[in-house]
C-alpha cells in the first residue's frame, strides 16, 4: 500500500442531464479518471445526522456518488492529513479515494441520503480496517 495521502483524493465532476419527467445522473465511465477495474457496486442509505465511521480499505479503490441528499465525508491519513467533502445533489462529484485512507461520513438530508460506491474489486472483509467512532478524534457538528 505505501504512503497514501488524502492528498490523493480525486474530486471529478459528473453530469446531471435535465429530463422532463426526471434527470439522468452519470455515475462513472471506464474511461475517466478514478476507473480503476470494476469489483461491484453497492448502495448504501445514511438517515440524517447518521454518522457512519472509521472504517479503512487496505486494496479498495472507492468511488463513491451521492445521487440523493447531502452526505459530509471527512478522510485522513496516517500523517494526520484531514480532508472533508460534502457531495450530493447541491454539488454532484464522485470522489475516488485510494486504499489506505480513514474514511466516515455523515447524512445531511432528510429523512436520507443515498451512497453509492463503484469499488474495483468485490467486497472482501479481511481487506477492511475498522475504529470505532470514539478511537478518531473529529468533531462531525462543525462544518466546514
Amino acid at each position: 500500500m505505501g504512503t497514501v495521502s488524502v492528498a490523493q483524493i480525486k474530486v471529478t465532476p459528473l453530469k446531471r442531464i435535465s429530463l422532463a419527467g426526471g434527470d439522468v445522473l452519470h455515475g462513472m465511465k471506464r474511461d475517466e479518471p478514478g476507473f480503476v477495474d470494476f469489483g461491484e457496486a453497492y448502495f448504501s442509505m445514511i438517515e440524517v445526522d447518521a454518522i457512519k465511521a472509521w472504517k479503512r480499505h487496505l486494496r479498495m479503490t472507492l468511488n463513491f456518488v451521492v445521487p440523493i441528499g447531502m452526505v459530509r465525508f471527512v478522510f485522513m491519513d496516517d500523517q494526520g492529513g484531514l480532508r472533508e467533502e460534502v457531495t450530493g445533489m447541491d454539488r454532484y462529484v464522485r470522489l475516488t479515494v485510494p486504499p489506505g485512507i480513514w474514511f466516515g461520513f455523515k447524512g445531511l438530508t432528510a429523512p436520507y441520503s443515498m451512497l453509492m460506491n463503484i469499488a474495483d474489486i468485490p467486497h472482501d472483509p479481511v481487506e477492511i480496517e475498522r475504529k470505532s467512532l470514539d478511537e478518531i478524534h473529529f468533531n462531525w457538528e462543525h462544518m466546514k
